[in-house]
């Protein structure tokens, strides 16, 4: 099995027009993440922790996986594009050369919950042309098994002999995503191709145990495992707890980020903020 070699607190953050949300990781030493960059997750039932919302802005060299579980968020593009993300629905998008959105709650009271996943580009694709997608929550694969509720949003893998297929296939990172929930007095176990990146975060739950060592986590904690072997999860607490896996293969590249633009090189990054001051990101 798998052992943690590092545990993350998420911490408050602000993004966007002053929206307050849990920066779970990101930011520095991203080559322990690779093929992932940060993660966000957002929820407050105050409006005026995400009214603000993310008004217009670029990004260059990656993409991003939006995951609502409760609201209603609005995007916008510069390719045109327009979709309103409800409970449960899924967005992916790739940056690639440029995209120029906007992220905007389409709501002015209610509880606004969510997550967001930013997954590199290796350098062959940082310049590929942006694309867009949304996903009704009710088309992303959804597994009942035994004690055990798996939404598979990237990637496949095998639950307790199970094959879980996720509505996003990713190439280039074979990333996995899903969003598992455990009932009490159980545990699951999972295999996870050698060399992968593996994190868990528990959004609910206080009384999960991870690995053989049966090192413990709780909600709000990431936690990063050595990359050998299978995942084990055991909740023995009293309630349901439910938690984010994500998997996926190290690109094993230079990571330079500068606000919205990852690139490999200094020198790219200083590309991406000339372009998209002279209005060519896009072009």
């Amino acid at each position: 099995m798998r052992e943690v070699v590092e545990q993350i607190h998420g911490q408050p953050a602000s993004d966007g027009a002053g929206v307050n949300l849990l920066r779970v990781f990101g930011g520095s030493r991203p080559q322990r993440f690779d093929p992932f960059l940060m993660l966000d997750e957002f929820g407050s039932e105050e409006a005026s922790d995400y009214i603000g919302g993310f008004p217009s802005h670029p990004h260059r060299g990656f993409e991003t996986v939006t995951y609502m579980l409760q609201g209603k968020m609005e995007h916008r593009d510069h390719m045109g594009n327009v979709g309103l993300l409800n409970d449960s629905d899924v967005q992916w998008m790739t940056a690639g050369r440029g995209v120029i959105h906007s992220e905007m709650p389409k709501q002015t009271e209610g509880k606004m919950r969510g997550f967001q996943l930013w997954v590199n580009l290796p350098a062959a694709q940082k310049m590929k042309p942006a694309y867009y997608e949304d996903v009704p929550g009710n088309e992303i694969p959804a597994y009942q098994l035994n004690k055990l509720f798996v939404k598979a949003i990237a990637g496949e893998a095998c639950i307790d002999g199970q094959q879980i297929q996720g509505y996003f296939t990713v190439p280039d990172t074979d990333a996995l995503f899903l969003d598992v929930h455990l009932q009490s007095n159980s545990e699951v176990t999972m295999p996870v191709a050698e060399g992968y990146n593996l994190l868990v975060y528990v959004y609910e739950g206080e009384e999960l145990l991870l690995g053989r060592k049966a090192v413990k986590t709780k909600s709000q904690m990431l936690s990063r495992f050595n990359p050998e072997g299978d995942l084990l999860v055991t909740n023995n607490g009293e309630h349901q707890a439910r938690f984010i896996v994500l998997a996926g293969k190290p690109i094993k590249e230079t990571i330079v980020q500068h606000g919205p633009f990852v690139m490999n090189t200094v020198e790219e990054i200083q590309q991406a903020v000339r372009d998209y001051d002279a209005g060519v990101l896009t072009a």
